[in-house]
């Protein structure tokens, strides 16, 4: 099984664009239903245990789905998420 930062590396450097195209789904405590999503462009960096945006560091294991120009690629196995 691979994990998100895997998948997220992965997309980064072996597709022209780097992390555009991607959405990143993760659990964020106080959103509605405690889920939110960010797209790829909105990724500054990829850390060893999360990864970081303007105002946020996302730890790793927070998130729950990762889709790369309409495929999921990464999805944790819990709670279904909402496809809309």
């Amino acid at each position: 099984m691979a994990y998100p930062r895997e998948v997220l590396n992965r997309i980064r450097w072996s597709e022209e664009g780097g992390l555009q195209g991607a959405t990143v789904w993760y659990i964020h405590r106080g959103a509605p239903g405690d889920i939110a999503k960010v797209e790829g462009t909105a990724i500054r960096s990829l850390g060893s245990l999360f990864f970081e945006l303007d105002d946020a560091s996302i730890p790793y294991h927070r998130v729950l789905r990762i889709d790369h120009r309409g495929v999921t690629v990464f999805e944790r196995e819990g709670p279904v998420l909402d496809r809309s």
